[in-house]
């Protein structure tokens, strides 16, 4: 079946091929959106829940590297009001993260709860429009309408994260212009935010739904690793397509060489969904620490456990401690490229092209 690159897609996001980038927060760096755009793709800045300062320097960043356009993308949560209940649970947790730190000789400090620095997106989006940045993406949520006429406003091209059908209405319902449908053998953070509990939908059954009931363009993510991968999302109807694991060991990601080794050694049955790092389900790599919080329950809604965490994580990075750093992968482990980004990007596409019949 012949795939033709060329539709709404391409048209609309100004590339050469319907492929996007993953935004993938603590991988994807300024050099590997600017290599991603140089290969026709859409490269993708991962802001998460940067503050404004370090979104300015990213951006800019980026904007040096590359001419063409790339996204950026933010997460759109919300903070879960401070109660009695919440103060006490994470001074359970935080005793729990300091022991596990004291027993692999990690020097950690953890804030008390009145010192965290949390913020909501809003201060991402000042920015962004400041910065003019032609197509924004965002997960966890769905924008209020106040930003999104922001974005309309300025020309700016929408893109919402879907992990149901429900969800992917919700975000039509109110403008936005394509959707991502994040099937559940993605890496990274699940990007649910209607559907509780978490759901679980198989990527191609929901692809087929959510292009039954809705009318914008659809980008498809998870498990695409090869040609055969990437024609099965578009035979279900996608009209592009996400790219992320691929990219974990790549010259420009910025995962250190022993989470990049680690990911060498990967089995399928190492890769589960868990909430015990940030608070949010993520698919990544079991280890130890992700282990004891769920077997503890010492575990915290988001951003409060990912806050609480991230000192943790980073002394691990330090060490090259793999028991204790979040790593994320998608459902289907291969052996990872280290190639350049740019590279392994045209390699899928020649791989796509040289199937054409």
């Amino acid at each position: 079946m012949l795939i033709k690159w060329k539709n709404e897609i391409t048209e609309r996001l100004g590339v050469s091929y319907p492929i996007i980038q993953a935004p993938m927060l603590g991988v994807t760096s300024p050099e590997m959106v600017a290599a991603a755009s140089s290969a026709g793709c859409l490269g993708s800045l991962a802001l998460g829940d940067l503050t404004a300062e370090q979104c300015l320097a990213a951006i800019r960043q980026t904007k040096v590297l590359t001419s063409k356009p790339f996204a950026v993308n933010f997460f759109a949560h919300t903070i879960p009001p401070v109660t009695d209940q919440l103060v006490s649970k994470y001074n359970t947790v935080r005793s729990f993260v300091q022991d596990l730190a004291r027993k692999h000789n990690l020097q950690v400090e953890i804030p008390d709860m009145d010192e965290l620095q949390l913020h909501d997106y809003h201060e991402q989006v000042a920015v962004i429009l400041q910065e003019k940045c032609p197509v924004v993406s965002f997960t966890f949520g769905n924008l209020d309408d106040s930003t999104i006429s922001l974005f309309k406003h300025n020309e700016t091209i929408l893109i919402g994260t879907c992990t149901s059908l429900d969800e992917a209405l919700a975000l039509e319902s109110a403008g936005i212009d394509i959707i991502c449908i994040q099937a559940i053998e993605a890496g990274g953070h699940r990007g649910s935010f209607l559907d509780d509990p978490l759901p679980l939908f198989g990527g191609l059954s929901l692809l087929s739904q959510v292009r039954k009931h809705v009318r914008v363009p659809v980008i498809y993510a998870g498990g695409i690793y090869n040609a055969n991968s990437l024609r099965a999302a578009h035979t279900l109807g996608a009209h592009g397509f996400q790219i992320g694991s691929m990219l974990l060991a790549s010259q420009e990601s910025i995962l250190k060489p022993f989470e990049k080794e680690r990911l060498q050694q990967l089995k399928s049955r190492d890769v589960v969904l868990t909430n015990s790092f940030t608070g949010r389900y993520a698919r990544g790599i079991r280890n130890l620490f992700s282990k004891e919080a769920e077997e503890s329950e010492n575990i915290l809604p988001y951003p409060y456990q990912n806050k609480l965490t991230a000192p943790l994580r980073l002394a691990s990075k330090a060490s090259q401690n793999p028991d204790l750093v979040s790593i994320w992968v998608g459902q289907s482990p291969y052996s990872f490229s280290t190639a350049s980004t740019a590279d392994i990007l045209r390699n899928l596409i020649r791989e796509v092209e040289s199937q054409d019949v």
